[in-house]
């Protein structure tokens, strides 16, 4: 047995934190991987984890010896991926995070036609609405709906994200329709939680391009712009709320739109991955994908690469 695979089999325990864990999610035996682990040790000639019954702790070799070994597979694994790009190949798993939101609604499909396209290269998705630390969680791209800010990362602009400020006709009868952003204040309003903006909705000035912060409050709120979708059409208050989840309430009159011109157009939908000097095959096909995916499903204008 070669020491690589004795390497992905040390680091897959260590990782999963123990044997049992590691075998299901390797889909190896537990007896296979302990028998790799201690063929490991017995060539190095040191002890690199103490095993109890219920738990495995790194000795001081051990720690020494986990950092090393994940940057030796990993410059392996960027080896393999610069030959796949010679070649033209793009295979391999890629492990995408995204926000639930993005993941149930149309846009999702994105994913699976992509899936559908490429059988080579399979996709593991994560939806989660918190954002994930893709270098310490080991993702290769995150898709997020939001405004972009600098960070170490790179972001491609897949579309834009519109929001609306909406409620039903009901409501806005018996309480009326406001006027200026400073008039929502006094509206009852149904909060998303997962939003940046929580209790504090900005808006902007179309004239002057200021922005107009407007505090809010509601006895309602939610980690699902589904679920505030929901409690709006039940005549709970108003909502901000991304604009494609209410997309054919508006059309069909279940909702009505206020404050349009206030609202701001600067949030998007990008595709973020690490800042690699060579970037998988893998990653840059599924990128390109969804930017066509997207121009072609009119969800955005024409996508940009940027530092987010």
């Amino acid at each position: 047995m070669d020491t690589l695979t004795r390497m992905r089999a040390f680091l897959s325990v260590v990782e999963a934190q123990g044997f049992s864990a590691a075998a299901r999610k390797t889909g190896r035996s537990k007896a296979l991987l302990s028998k790799y682990v201690r063929e490991l040790e017995d060539e190095l000639g040191v002890l690199l984890i103490n095993r109890t019954t219920r738990q495995v702790a790194l000795t001081a070799a051990g720690e020494v010896y986990v950092s090393r070994a994940a940057a030796i597979l990993a410059d392996l694994e960027t080896l393999n991926e610069e030959a796949r790009e010679a070649t033209g190949e793009a295979k391999g798993t890629l492990r995408v995070t995204a926000a639930r939101t993005f993941g149930d609604a149309e846009l999702g499909l994105s994913l699976v036609e992509f899936s559908a396209a490429h059988p080579d290269i399979s996709l593991d998705i994560h939806l989660d609405d918190s954002f994930a630390n893709l270098l310490e969680e080991n993702f290769d791209v995150a898709i997020r709906m939001t405004r972009l800010t600098d960070s170490a990362m790179i972001a491609r602009r897949l579309g834009s994200l519109e929001f609306a400020i909406c409620a039903t006709p009901e409501f806005l009868a018996e309480n009326g329709t406001p006027q200026h952003p400073s008039d929502i204040s006094r509206f009852r309003a149904v909060i998303d939680s997962n939003a940046k903006t929580l209790y504090n909705w900005t808006f902007r000035d179309p004239v002057s391009g200021d922005a107009i912060p407007v505090a809010v409050s509601g006895r309602f709120s939610a980690n699902s712009p589904y679920t505030v979708r929901a409690a709006t059409l039940a005549g709970l208050g108003i909502a901000l709320i991304p604009e494609f989840v209410v997309r054919r309430d508006i059309a069909e009159g279940r909702l009505v739109t206020v404050l349009d011109d206030f609202v701001p157009k600067d949030a998007g939908i990008y595709a973020v991955f690490p800042h690699r000097r060579h970037l998988p095959a893998r990653t840059r096909v599924f990128v390109d994908f969804l930017a066509t995916w997207f121009r072609k499903n009119s969800t955005g204008r024409e996508p940009g690469a940027a530092a987010a």
